[in-house]
This record gives structure tokens, C-alpha cells and sequence, in this order.
């Protein structure tokens, strides 16, 4: 049985993209994975992501990420644009799939109900799961660390985009970049008070058609 683990990572901050990401483990690849330490991504370090991501390459793991933009959260909401993005990520796996199982309770629309199933906190509980979520936060902070050396001031290489009190109080002072996002507290009361004016320019800085 092909089984697919899905899972999201960046839903809570207010700049920089969500990325998803769906891994499928054979048996011997998760019970190395978990002597080795695979855990939900949120319960390890940075260093222990990346560690395990790159075992992940050496044992051959399947996996595929999708990142959806701020411009994208913006235009549509945070949860459609990370349904949007796992199903992207599951369809960019390639493999025939006999079930799907989805961190959360929502599942993914373009997707068969019949092969998926959505379970809470199945990031730490669900090898290819949690396999999924270190993949989606080794990547995305990737991609946060890659726009602090286009928005420096931000500190982004800090904080990857959540709402510290020194991310705030630098958008406070600055207003938003072209990768806030303008549609969450945080940022939305510096869209208001640029309402009528020119607003940052909000570009899409990575393909996500």
C-alpha cells in the first residue's frame, strides 16, 4: 500500500510564502528515519531538520514541496492557499497513491475524498507525515533565509516571517515588503493607513500557477 503523507509549514507568519509538502516512506525508510530521530518538525531543532532531510535524500524518499505566495494568500485566504499547495505537492509526487493522509482536518479539493484522510495532529504521529513536515520547514526557512538577503531590514534570517515584536516594529516603521502579507493582523492596519496611496508593490517572486 503506496501511502502519502501530507503536511504544511509557514501558516502563522505574516510575511514570506506557505510551503506543503507530501512524502511517501517505505517500511524500512521510516523505521530508519524514526531511530534516527524523525519527529514532528516543530519538536526539532534546525539543525536536526536539516540532518534529517539530507538522510532523507540518501535513503531515496519520494517526495515534492509546492509554495504558495503571499500575493496568492492575499488574494484568496491562508487555507486555500495551503490546500491549494499540498494538492499541488501530492499531484507533483508522480506516483500512483493508495491513500493520502492529510496533517489537519480539511482535505484537499481536486483530490479523491475516498483516498484521503485528514488527521489532527498526524504530524506527530504519522511517519510520512512527519517526514512531510520537516521537509516543509527545512524548505520554506530555506526561502525565508534566501528573502533576508533581499529585505535585510526585516530580519527575516531571525524570525522567518512570524510576528516577533522586532518584526512588527519593523513594518511599523518601514511598512510592509513585496512579500507581507497585507491581508493579516499585523499588516492590515498598514494597508489601511496606505489605502488611497501608492502600496508596496506586491510581486509574485517564484512561479506558483
Amino acid at each position: 500500500m503506496r501511502i502519502a503523507g501530507v503536511d504544511e509549514a509557514g501558516r502563522g507568519p505574516i510575511a514570506g510564502p506557505v510551503v506543503a509538502a507530501a512524502a511517501v516512506l517505505t517500511p524500512p525508510q521510516f523505521r530508519v528515519l524514526l531511530s534516527e530521530g524523525l519527529n514532528d518538525s516543530k519538536k526539532l531543532s534546525a539543525s536536526q531538520r536539516e540532518r534529517l532531510f539530507a538522510r532523507m535524500k540518501e535513503l531515496g524518499v519520494v517526495w515534492a514541496a509546492q509554495a504558495a505566495t503571499n500575493v496568492r494568500i492575499d488574494n484568496t485566504n491562508i487555507l486555500a492557499s495551503t490546500l491549494w499547495a499540498m494538492g499541488r505537492a501530492i499531484r507533483r509526487v508522480g506516483l500512483p497513491l493508495d491513500l493520502v493522509i492529510v496533517d489537519g482536518n480539511a482535505y484537499i479539493p481536486d483530490i479523491p475524498r475516498a483516498i484521503q484522510r485528514a488527521v489532527p495532529k498526524a504530524d506527530a504521529r504519522v511517519p510520512s507525515v512527519m517526514a512531510a513536515s520537516v521537509i516543509a520547514k527545512v524548505i520554506r526557512d530555506r526561502v525565508m533565509t534566501a528573502l533576508h538577503r533581499l529585505f535585510p531590514e526585516y530580519g527575516f534570517d531571525r524570525h522567518k516571517g512570524y510576528p516577533t515584536a522586532f518584526h512588527r516594529r519593523m513594518v511599523n516603521m518601514l511598512g510592509p515588503s513585496r512579500v507581507h502579507r497585507l491581508s493579516f493582523a499585523g499588516c492590515k492596519h498598514i494597508k489601511m493607513e496606505i489605502s488611497g496611496k501608492e502600496s508596496p508593490r506586491q510581486t509574485v517572486l517564484f512561479d506558483d500557477n
